[in-house]
């Protein structure tokens, strides 16, 4: 996937324990770890943190031909345990700290540990590189399948629009478990640029001391970045190195695109807006930064090598401008498809290029598209896709009867259990959301039709 040796003199990535690593150090280090890796067509679980550790495993296993699956090291121990029982990897790469018990321990570098299960092994389809969740807080066995075409692919595009070069360097503010953080790295990789590894925040100073004495060039952040960084006066500090922001995970309202976009543009940075989805590799769109102060509230256009095509309730294509139709997206980033078993990783290709993103969306005069809804019930948590379902079902799974609606970045649950506090301590630690994302409200009834389906349109929290 990567050719590291291509730039073995520039640095790959910068760690706070470890300090500064060139593309030789990374180079070295992965192949360490890789041949111990038997056979090398593995199923393996990383358990991820921003940290060179993780990184090394990451790039080790897809290099490699191993197939990683990245979770987070955070995760709650029980759905990771229903993972395990669910995929059998056959090693885990995991942070020293966090303790697993019943594996044989391999090899440790880097604060890492390199664990072997011996679970029974089955075939992979050839072409499968990747595994990430689909709502990697609630801990569902289902997840997406992306191949080393798809990888490839989705990096070219935005190695492209993105213009970037061996110059750039990224500061992690993003989990690399997730999909929109770790196309930074794979982007980053491709072209020789570097990558300052954090677990810092962005309300710690260290976070914007990192930012300074590496010269960081640009980062990426959700809905929920941009918002935090307003409150953090953003906007009156001095960052002289700073190229250009990216945001995706979530829509960014129209009004604070307008803003950042202004104020980027006075300092001198570019503003970025896009549009992804795991099941996409990352991105399927962008707003040029030359287009981002005019198309403010827009997801823009389809990346290199991708299109759209907006397709009404007959399955026939809308061509007319200000139409809303079901936006369906193609390109060589569309991943395979689901899995949901073991079984499943031998699955080819099921998607054909094809995606039905499950948005609503209309085209502008100029081909710029806007998305005006939803067709599913999924919500952007913190950048984080949740299914309010999957949150209903640890709730009743535990003895909280509930029900689960919101928006990006707010769920609402209503509930009959008069134990808030409790109920709120439970799914923020089932989660690992922050509860600032939870709103609990008490009814005396769950409102439900006559076959029993809840009745979510009588949910009111407006």
């Amino acid at each position: 996937m990567w050719n590291l040796a291509d730039f073995e003199g520039r640095v790959a990535a910068v760690d706070e324990q470890y300090g500064s690593f060139s593309y030789a150090d990374l180079d070295r280090e992965t192949r360490r770890l890789a041949v111990l890796v038997d056979p090398p067509r593995s199923l393996i679980f990383c358990m991820c943190t921003n940290t060179i550790g993780s990184l090394i495993g990451y790039v080790a296993f897809i290099n490699n031909k191993s197939v990683p699956l990245m979770l987070s090291s955070a995760m709650d121990r029980d759905l990771l345990q229903t993972l395990i029982e669910t995929y059998k990897p056959a090693y885990i790469w995991t942070p020293v700290d966090l303790i697993l018990e019943g594996f044989e321990k391999e090899y440790e570098a880097f604060g890492y540990l390199l664990l072997k299960t011996r679970l029974e092994q089955s075939e992979m389809f050839c072409d499968l590189a990747l595994l990430l969740t689909t709502s990697g807080s609630t801990g569902s066995p289902k997840l997406v399948r992306q191949s080393y075409k798809n990888i490839r692919a989705n990096a070219e595009s935005i190695v492209t629009y993105l213009k970037m070069d061996e110059t750039h360097r990224a500061i992690a503010t993003l989990p690399m478990h997730y999909t929109y953080g770790l196309s930074i790295i794979n982007t980053h990789l491709a072209v020789g640029a570097s990558i300052v590894l954090t677990k810092k925040s962005l309300t710690q100073k260290e976070f914007w001391q990192a930012v300074r004495e590496n010269k960081v060039t640009n980062f990426g952040g959700v809905p929920y970045t941009y918002e935090t960084l307003k409150k953090l006066r953003f906007f009156q500090m001095r960052l002289p190195d700073l190229r250009y922001m990216t945001q995706a995970g979530g829509k960014l309202n129209a009004e604070m695109c307008l803003e950042f976009a202004i104020n980027c543009k006075k300092s001198g940075a570019d503003f970025i807006v896009m549009y992804g989805a795991t099941e996409a590799t990352a991105r399927m769109s962008y707003v040029p930064a030359s287009k981002a102060i005019e198309k403010a509230g827009s997801i823009g256009v389809a990346i290199p090598n991708g299109r759209f095509e907006i397709v009404g309730d007959r399955g026939e294509i809308i061509d007319e401008c200000g139409k809303a139709g079901s936006l369906i997206y193609y390109g060589e980033n569309v991943t395979l498809g689901y899995a949901e078993n073991r079984g499943d990783l031998a699955k080819g290709d099921e998607r054909g290029g094809r995606l039905d993103t499950g948005d609503i969306a209309m085209s502008d005069k100029d081909g710029y598209y806007t998305i005006v809804g939803r067709k599913q019930r999924f919500l952007k948590i913190y950048g984080n896709r949740v299914n309010p379902a999957e949150i209903e079902a640890l709730l009743t799974k535990n003895g909280y009867e509930a029900a689960c609606v919101g928006e990006d970045d707010r769920v609402f649950i209503f509930t009959t259990c008069f134990r808030h506090k409790e109920l709120l301590n439970f799914i923020a630690d089932k989660t690992k959301i922050n509860r600032a994302a939870f709103n609990v409200i008490h009814i005396d009834k769950i409102p439900r039709n006559e076959t029993g389906k809840i009745v979510y349109s009588e949910l009111k929290y407006v």
